[in-house]
């Protein structure tokens, strides 16, 4: 395992060889606005000057996965580049394009959820609305996207229950977060409402519209 101080517009990142074919990056060990604009950053400017012998970046809420052809690269290679990138490295999160998604607030815990936050349910539809949210990370399920993140006082943990399935489109609320839901998924998070945007397309040339460092302005529903 190795450190590395970065500059002060970034947490200081880990560095850590995994196997013999991949190397993980990790900004924290909890997730911040500052780490995922960190792991946001460094994943672009991998996509514009890539590794050579890098064969994918995983990029995650805080951190990345580089996969390497251990043929061709090493350990040690790998983490020398991500040292030299990280030094011009700021932690933009992103340039990302931006968004107006309509929500229908409907949804089965949108009164559970506002009454556990102390607000009406006008009060709190106009609190997740009142300020845009970046897309932090794409996965989980094909085309689910996590934004974030919310003000200190709409932070909710998830459902003690988990549903056995949602449908595309639902739109969820669990720490500090909005999810979108592209496919019919389990989840825990409070289902909050829905929309018609779909960020999932099979037959795509990119099968998924967002991406990480997006910004996305929440409205209601006309």
């Amino acid at each position: 395992m190795a450190g590395w101080s970065a500059p002060e517009t970034l947490p200081r990142p880990t560095l850590i060889p995994l196997g013999d074919s991949a190397v993980v990056v990790r900004f924290g060990t909890v997730l911040t606005d500052s780490a995922n604009r960190a792991a946001i950053a460094l994943a672009d400017t991998l996509t514009l000057a890539p590794i050579a012998g890098v064969i994918e970046v995983m990029p995650n809420l805080i951190s990345l996965l580089l996969r390497y052809d251990p043929r061709t690269a090493s350990a040690a290679t790998i983490l020398g580049e991500v040292r030299l990138r990280m030094a011009s490295l700021s932690a933009t999160g992103g340039t990302g394009r931006r968004w107006s998604l309509a929500v229908t607030f409907d949804g089965a815990d949108l009164e559970s959820a506002a009454a556990a936050l102390g607000m009406t349910r006008a009060a709190f539809i106009a609190a997740h609305n009142s300020v845009p949210l970046r897309v932090l990370a794409t996965g989980f399920a094909p085309g689910f996207v996590y934004c974030g993140l919310h003000r200190d006082e709409l932070a909710l943990p998830r459902r003690s229950a988990v549903r056995p399935a949602v449908p595309p489109g639902s739109v969820l609320f669990a720490a500090g977060q909005t999810a979108i839901t592209a496919t019919e998924i389990p989840t825990g998070w409070h289902v909050i409402g829905r929309t018609e945007f779909r960020n999932f397309d099979p037959q795509g040339e990119v099968p998924t519209r967002l991406s990480a460092g997006d910004m996305i302005d929440f409205a209601v529903a006309p």
